[in-house]
């Protein structure tokens, strides 16, 4: 296959035409294509991105029960594995009976760096920085006055070095965006100042900066926020699944603390607070990536991978599970209202603010970490997870409805495997 020069501006039919040319296995493209694209609304999605074929589709549901800062909500959550809604909605039941999950907003900033090289005194930048950092907000003023207007703006500009790189700095500027993710809004200031920073160090007479980039971080360890139930030990009960309530909380807080010590197991423990927090990420059009980025760098902050939950049992009896991590979220700009799925979403959770869908959202993942590690520390993960999969097992065998119903009884007091489902099929 040669390389393909102006295939963005190539016509729809045009683009499918080149792609079944091109790649002999392939299958139907049009036809597969043209089967999942809106009847009405496909100019919509196909601003979204470049080069849009048709659609991928992800399943769009919602977990109910979780009371949160003493409010109820219906979460959206739009992912392909049934057992991360399902578990979420269980463990919102059984929360929202001991008091639900309660959350605090540590803070809301977002981090942004102007790059430069220079070659001159750090004291001598040092003394410069108050006077630069009010010279630099001036400049930008048009950009950032209705921002401020709405509760945020730049509210700090710091220097640092880069200690392992020869004369490097990044100028650290701290954003609060209000209920906006905020990301074009930052890189459109950064952009902003680094003529006025260079036009600053020319009119004071100092060495030239050589500007490298200026770019936002996805790093956010001051947007921050902490999520927690708690309930005795003995109210465990419901999940203890052959234990006592006792055996099962110390089992659960061992299991925590593995995650916390050991990397292997923190990745897929941290993983799995992210299948409930990525799920309603999507729903309500923010950034997956950027937010599992953050997350996992903040689990790394102390120089080892750990887990974001902890838990503690009291010596008073009473079961504490938490999780505190970055997440920098938005309810207006990008997808949140110009997809029409991601604007139901926030009506489905009340319109929230930025700092609500926060605390909606570490609630989500708190949710199915706590029900994940009860699952590990009992009958096992795969017992519920393949159960909730048969349906999945069942569509790619192309069973009918009448061996459906046939497997999914057989099957109702069964463990579930793809060989198990095969057997009994062809029986």
């Amino acid at each position: 296959m040669e390389i393909v020069k102006g295939f963005s501006k190539l016509s729809l039919k045009e683009k499918i035409k080149f792609i079944q040319d091109n790649v002999p296995m392939v299958a139907d493209v049009a036809k597969t294509t043209s089967h999942y694209r809106h009847e009405t609304a496909q100019s919509v999605f196909d601003n979204f991105s470049e080069n849009t074929l048709s659609n991928f589709y992800l399943p769009y549901g919602v977990a109910p029960n979780f009371l949160i800062d003493g409010e109820m909500y219906i979460l959206p959550m739009v992912i392909e594995e049934s057992s991360v809604v399902a578990a979420a909605s269980r463990a919102a039941a059984f929360w929202a009976n001991h008091g639900g999950f309660k959350t605090t907003v540590h803070d809301s900033l977002k981090i942004g760096h102007i790059w430069f090289q220079w070659n001159g005194e750090a004291d001598i930048l040092q003394n410069h920085a108050p006077a630069l950092q009010t010279y630099l907000k001036a400049s930008v003023t048009e950009i950032t006055q209705r921002m401020e207007q709405r509760g945020g703006g730049i509210k700090n500009i710091q220097f640092m070095q880069q200690p392992e790189l020869t004369n490097v700095w990044q100028m650290q500027v701290s954003f609060k965006t209000a209920d906006s993710m905020g990301a074009n809004f930052i890189n459109t200031c950064l952009e902003a100042m680094k003529e006025p920073l260079i036009n600053y160090f020319a009119e004071q007479k100092l060495p030239a900066p050589e500007i490298i980039m200026g770019i936002l971080s996805n790093y956010t360890p001051n947007c921050l926020v902490s999520c927690e139930v708690s309930c005795k030990v003995e109210q465990l009960a419901p999940y203890a699944v052959g234990l006592s309530p006792q055996e099962f909380a110390q089992r659960f807080q061992l299991a925590m603390d593995i995650a916390y010590h050991n990397t292997h197991r923190a990745v897929t423990h941290n993983k799995g607070i992210y299948n409930g927090i990525d799920a309603v990420v999507l729903a309500t059009g923010n950034d997956f990536r950027a937010v599992e980025a953050a997350g996992h760098a903040y689990a790394s902050r102390d120089g080892q991978y750990r887990s974001l939950s902890k838990c503690e049992i009291t010596k008073e009896g009473e079961f504490k599970l938490s999780l505190t991590l970055p997440l920098a979220l938005g309810t207006v700009g990008g997808l949140t209202r110009l997809h029409p799925l991601a604007a139901l979403s926030m009506e489905i959770l009340q319109n929230p603010s930025a700092e609500e869908l926060m605390s909606i959202v570490a609630s989500a993942g708190l949710a199915n970490n706590f029900a994940a590690v009860a699952s590990l520390v009992t009958t096992g993960i795969q017992k519920g997870h393949m159960k909730l999969h048969l349906s999945n097992i069942l569509t790619g065998f192309n069973a009918t409805p009448e061996e459906r119903e046939r497997t999914e009884a057989y099957f109702s007091d069964k463990t579930v495997s793809i060989q198990k489902v095969r057997e009994f099929l062809k029986r």
